[in-house]
């Protein structure tokens, strides 16, 4: 286990975990894939996670349909020769056939062979935190979670997660076996899960991992019209509506406002952005991806910064004017 005193960290629900308040998020190394960010340098993303590491953060957030299993790969390609290694979180119930068509399964069985091929992709003997990527097929999410107990009690997996999960579903799933965390979308631009989701999390005692905290990419302060317009035609992030008319212009303007806090405290616009993720007390740390090296350093100095109170006021004024 990775500490590093620089980087605050926060136990994660009631495990042995304590992980820093920012996570590194490999979606993006994955490469060229349906739901991917577009072609990617296997060197710089070994090197991104590398100094993520250096940097502090002790824990690794993927998913074996990154890449359809190149992303897991590429971590446990960054991870050789690492003596003090990060807690691996992983994720499940995507799946994809010899034609590289992504489908949907929890079914026990599906379930069995994901974790198995995750654990070899990874060349580890335990996942550190085993989520299931989305609810789909709801009908399944009992027989999944059951196939998911059985695979923890074989110690495959330390503790078991959900990710884009409802209320009702979460709470089908902890009638079965514990819920360890949470990962659902939260940013500025994403704030669908504030009320009713975090707050059952808290309540629960469920840990929160939020992922996007950035909007993808959109709120570091890097993103412009003009890079918007540049992206490939295999980015996800190209149809995307906070990508697009109306809402781009004013998500630009959001930046601005961002980028003009960050000055405050030396600090981007995608560090304000994900410090205001972390002030909600629900959220147990936020997932930060880098494609390549020296990335990284415009968004871990988050973990440490402490917005003020009229600091959030601003941006919440700004956000209600602006409202779509």
């Amino acid at each position: 286990m990775v500490i590093n005193n620089s980087l605050p960290v926060r136990q994660l629900c009631l495990t042995d975990m304590r992980i820093t308040r920012v996570g590194f998020g490999s979606w993006a190394v994955g490469g060229d894939w349906a739901v991917g960010w577009g072609s990617q340098d296997d060197r710089d993303s070994i090197l991104a996670i590398r100094e993520a590491l250096d940097a502090g953060i002790n824990w690794i957030d993927t998913a074996a349909v990154y890449g359809l299993g190149h992303s897991e790969e590429i971590v446990a390609r960054a991870l050789e020769g690492v003596t003090r290694k990060p807690f691996v979180f992983t994720k499940c119930s995507m799946v994809w056939n010899d034609r590289r068509e992504i489908g949907h399964s929890l079914k026990a069985d599906s379930i069995r062979r994901e974790c198995e091929a995750s654990l070899r992709r990874l060349h580890v003997d335990r996942i550190d935190l085993y989520q299931v990527h989305w609810p789909d097929p709801d009908a399944e999410i009992e027989e999944g979670w059951t196939a998911l107990a059985r695979l923890q009690e074989e110690e495959k997996i330390r503790y078991l997660g959900v990710s884009n999960f409802n209320v009702e579903q979460m709470n089908r799933a902890q009638a079965i076996a514990p819920i360890t965390s949470l990962q659902p979308p939260y940013s500025l631009v994403d704030r669908r899960v504030e009320n009713e989701i975090l707050s059952f999390a808290a309540r629960e005692k469920i840990g929160v991992i939020a992922y996007s905290p950035m909007a993808s990419g959109l709120l570091t302060g890097a993103m412009t019209r003009e890079r918007v317009a540049a992206l490939p035609r295999d980015d996800w992030r190209k149809a995307n509506r906070n990508f697009q008319e109306p809402l781009l212009t004013r998500n630009l303007q959001l930046v601005r406002r961002l980028r003009d806090i960050g000055v405050r405290h030396g600090c981007s616009a995608g560090e304000v952005a994900v410090a205001w993720v972390l002030r909600n007390p629900a959220v147990t740390g936020a997932i930060v991806g880098a494609r390549r090296p020296g990335q990284i350093k415009g968004v871990v100095g988050a973990a440490r910064l402490q917005l003020c109170d009229h600091e959030i006021l601003e941006i919440d004024q700004f956000l209600t004017r602006t409202a779509a």
